[in-house]
């Protein structure tokens, strides 16, 4: 029988939300033996993961933005641990929550402690871990561009207006992508290395990724002489847009050589490197994810029968 016992690991940003004590409270009656800590400072979420697998806690819960499940995620990775993993998404694009239908609703997501926990792959590069995706280009700019005070007021729509408005600033990188019966070269305007499909704030750059099948999915949105009508694609949203101006291909790995440098963003954490290799590790963590989740490969694979 599955032990009904979690510590949240909670934002600090969060510590007043109503809606999330409630929502606590509710599962305490329904038996969930829950305890909570906030998070204050850099380096706080991995603290707190390591007190908690040395307690023993079965599950630990990642309440907050995509960065707080990031680092919830990769400590308990590097920890080798068989605790389990669940989402709490209270930030402001929630982007891996949102493709794994995972509710912004914090009763509905804290339901989800009552389904069993299923292996899925994380992402791993140059030492560090990470749940959803890594970025580079002008996607990346814009993610770190967009200010908190508009992230607060448009939520994810914050992103495309800062996308929008920084048309100007566009430039392209010169990139060679080398993986397993793969080579790309050439100027591209973004690029994405999935697990997870979207970042930015909703934008898909990887719609065909899944995190159960021991492959990242890599998208490279080629430099064209039509930057804004592209970028204007890139940020629509639409799946079949993205798949007409781009080349994409899920790799076990990938590797990155940008002579120039190039700025990437790995689920919210900035950084910059002229090489870089990608890969997957698969069933690298235990989660709790929604029946039938979009990130599965079971999922997938219905659509693509239907």
């Amino acid at each position: 029988m599955q032990q009904r016992k979690a510590l949240l690991i909670l934002h600090g940003k969060q510590a007043l939300n109503a809606d999330v004590r409630a929502a606590v409270e509710a599962r305490r009656e329904d038996g969930w033996d829950i305890a909570v800590r906030v998070t204050w400072e850099a380096g706080d979420a991995q603290r707190i993961v390591a007190e908690a697998l040395q307690a023993g806690y079965p599950t630990l819960i990642a309440g907050g933005g995509d960065g707080t499940l990031r680092d919830v995620a990769e400590a308990m990775a590097l920890a080798d641990t068989d605790a389990s993993l669940a989402l709490l998404p209270l930030g402001t694009a929630n982007d891996f929550a949102t493709a794994a239908a995972i509710s912004p609703n914090p009763l509905e997501a804290l339901a989800l402690l009552d389904q069993p926990a299923q292996p899925i792959d994380l992402g791993e590069v140059d030492g560090h871990i990470f749940l959803n995706m890594a970025t580079g280009g002008f996607g990346s700019n814009v993610t770190a561009n967009t200010s908190e005070d508009l992230k607060r007021v448009l939520g994810g729509a914050a992103y495309l207006l800062t996308g929008l408005t920084r048309f100007a600033e566009v430039r392209s990188a010169f990139g060679r992508f080398t993986g397993p019966d793969f080579l790309w070269e050439g100027e591209f305007l973004a690029m994405g290395i999935g697990n997870g499909r979207q970042a930015g704030g909703g934008h898909q750059l990887c719609p065909h990724a899944v995190v159960d099948d021991g492959l990242l999915e890599v998208c490279i949105v080629p430099a064209a002489q039509d930057v804004v009508g592209t970028l204007g694609t890139m940020l629509s949203g639409s799946i079949n847009g993205l798949d007409s101006i781009s080349t994409s291909a899920r790799l076990p790995w990938v590797e990155v050589d940008a002579a120039d440098g190039l700025d990437f963003n790995l689920d919210g954490e900035p950084f910059e490197s002229h090489r870089l290799r990608f890969s997957a590790r698969p069933a690298a963590l235990r989660v709790h994810l929604p029946p039938g989740s979009p990130l599965l490969s079971d999922s997938l694979e219905n659509a693509i029968a239907l």
